[in-house]
């Protein structure tokens, strides 16, 4: 009896069996480009997310209240009631990506380039001071013309010092309690940087450098005495600087007092004054979007300073409420982050940008509110500018390559600690 060779399948379905010998034949691959998302986030933790999203609402948000805000001087300046929205729809178009980017990187890479960051940005803030390339804006010359375009490069020293105190902090962590090993290269290089801005006449932009320098300096372990010491003569040079020029004496005289006289209406109160009647007349829930009336060239900085003013005409205290509670939120990443990680590089430079995110915010707000005299600080993320934008962008970014691994460790364990105090 003879047995007949077996059949050959198909030489379609053989070439299937040998391509996916265990798939399912109905089975579909993904797109690439679904699986490049999955890969590029497949290993964020849960504080990235919420980081990531907190930004990336806040500035959509900022896009939307820029283009309501600005439409009318944008139209007064040049014709185009988008020309303000168009400029900070294309840098919030370079942010995204370069958060993304900043997000990726190593510990390693910041701190390698931490020292270069420090002089190329001091170096732009000394030519905006002391060069024919430096120019003001509103009384402050805190802006440098490098041809093709400008830039305030003080922002950029903002993000170099992050980077720069939280390496150098980190690396003398067991000497901190001398307080010479704490002061050098810290006070020197801040100071410089910070004096270069004064030199400029920007003390909003000094105060908040100040904040985030004594920030890291804190969250770093430093002891609390040598940080009183610090701290009084920076209130007494804070005095001095607050009270070096006639219009700083007007305006903090008026804060205190208030308006007194027809004159102060007309100058230093005006901004405040209708910034007020701004947040007043938007009530509870707004006059709705676009409707500001504040907006037709009454509230100076409309889009910038006082961008928080348009929030609570145009969306109401809801709108307001929302803004802080977004702000509340990212200080809440920034706290889990800190604790998740025990690097203490990753401790302090999260907190010197938690410092500057937040601290910012709430100086803005406080001075639209009037508790604080009007110091020219924008809102982070939300009001117009360039720089201001990216920069904060780029510092989110750095916080966000930091969340992307978590410890494993639990937020009571000791390594966990954001700070640890000395006595």
């Amino acid at each position: 009896m003879t047995t007949s060779p077996p059949r050959r399948l198909p030489n379609r379905a053989g070439k299937q069996a040998l391509a996916a010998p265990n798939d399912n034949l109905g089975d579909k691959q993904p797109p690439a480009a679904v699986v490049a998302v999955k890969r590029l986030f497949a290993a964020e933790t849960g504080n990235y997310f919420l980081l990531l999203g907190t930004t990336l609402f806040l500035v959509v948000f900022g896009l939307v209240m820029v283009l309501s805000s600005s439409a009318v001087t944008s139209f007064t300046e040049s014709n185009n009631f988008f020309g303000g929205f168009e400029r900070q729809l294309l840098f919030a178009s370079l942010g995204v990506p370069i958060m993304l980017l900043a997000s990726r990187m190593p510990a390693i890479f910041w701190k390698k380039w931490a020292g270069l960051a420090v002089v190329l940005g001091v170096g732009l803030q000394l030519l905006t001071v002391a060069t024919p390339l430096g120019y003001a804006v509103g009384g402050n010359r805190n802006w440098i013309d490098l041809g093709a375009f400008s830039l305030q490069p003080s922002e950029l020293v903002k993000l170099a010092l992050v980077i720069w105190l939280g390496t150098v902090l980190a690396r003398k962590q067991d000497v901190l309690g001398n307080w010479k090993e704490a002061a050098i290269p810290v006070l020197p290089v801040a100071g410089a940087a910070i004096g270069f801005v004064l030199f400029g006449k920007d003390l909003g932009t000094a105060i908040i450098m100040t904040a985030l320098v004594l920030g890291a300096v804190y969250f770093a372990g430093v002891r609390l005495r040598h940080l009183a010491v610090l701290l009084v003569a920076i209130a007494g040079a804070g005095f001095i600087l607050a009270f070096a020029t006639l219009s700083r004496q007007n305006r903090i005289a008026v804060w205190q007092s208030g308006c007194t006289s027809a004159a102060d209406y007309s100058n230093e109160c005006w901004q405040t004054v209708h910034g007020w009647w701004a947040l007043a007349s938007g009530g509870i829930f707004g006059v709705g979007l676009g409707n500001s009336k504040a907006k037709w060239n009454w509230l100076p900085e409309a889009d910038n300073d006082f961008i928080f003013a348009i929030i609570g005409e145009e969306l109401g205290l809801i709108g307001a409420v929302l803004v802080l509670v977004l702000f509340v939120v990212m200080a809440i990443a920034c706290v889990r982050i800190i604790r998740a990680n025990p690097d203490p590089f990753a401790k302090i430079t999260v907190s010197a940008v938690m410092v500057w995110i937040i601290g910012q915010a709430f100086v803005n707000i406080a001075v639209v509110l009037g508790v604080l005299p009007v110091l020219g600080v924008p809102l982070p993320l939300i009001s117009s500018g360039g720089t201001a934008l990216i920069s904060s962008m780029t510092a989110i970014g750095i916080v966000l390559s930091f969340a992307r691994q978590a410890s494993g460790r639990r937020p009571d364990h000791p390594q966990s600690q954001p700070w640890v105090r000395r006595p």
